[in-house]
């Protein structure tokens, strides 16, 4: 885990170690969240549709989807 420190101008410097894992480059943006007293950075997806892709896949029952869809019809 690597430390920063915040500037007089309010910035930091994102580690090295941190820039290496996430593949950033001079110009790639971040996503800051804050969750109460915490803070997540997240890499900006560059393409939002296949990042979210899959992430409901398990959340619903053996073929309700499905069946909701041909419900549509």
């Amino acid at each position: 885990m690597a430390e920063v420190t915040v500037s007089s101008k309010n910035q930091i410097v994102i580690p090295l170690e941190a820039r290496k894992a996430l593949g950033l480059k001079a110009g790639d943006k971040l996503l800051v969240i804050a969750r109460g007293d915490k803070v997540i950075v997240l890499q900006k997806p560059r393409d939002y549709p296949a990042a979210i892709r899959g992430l409901a896949g398990d959340r619903y029952p053996g073929g309700y989807l499905s069946r909701e869809r041909r419900s549509w019809e």
